[in-house]
Formats: structure tokens, sequence, C-alpha cells
């Protein structure tokens, strides 16, 4: 069974890693350490998003529509 992650608690951590290596000091080993586990963080944020559009296909018999950005007044 996958582990649950916070997905907003991976995204910062994902932003300060993308932050650090666009401040171009790391040497370049330390670039592919943050560089590897920003792509692990993104496929983990990816899965996450994923098995959430499944959830929401289950809950609404398998249609996802699009919102409507017009506000009505009822």
């Amino acid at each position: 069974m996958a582990k649950k992650i916070d997905l907003e608690k991976t995204l910062q951590e994902l932003e300060s890693i993308v932050e650090t290596l666009e401040d171009g000091e790391l040497s370049l080993e330390q670039s592919l350490m943050h560089f590897e586990k920003g792509v692990k963080l993104s496929r983990e944020c990816q899965t996450a998003l994923k098995e959430a559009e499944q959830k929401v296909k289950i809950l609404t018999d398998g249609e996802l529509k699009d919102f409507d950005s017009e506000v009505t007044d009822d």
C-alpha cells in the first residue's frame, strides 16, 4: 500500500528545491541530488493528484465535468 503524502507540504518542499537550484550556488553533485529529490517529489504529487481524480470520478459516477466560471443568481 502506498503511503499517503501531505500534498501541500510536498509542494512546499518542491518549491524550496527549485529555489535552491535556481540560486546556482550548489556543486554539481549537490544539484543532482536536489534534482533527483525534486523529480521524486513531483512524481509523488502527480500520483496523489491522479488518486484524487479517481475518487472524484467514482463520486460523480465516472463523469468529470468542468465547473461553470459564471456565477448565477438564484
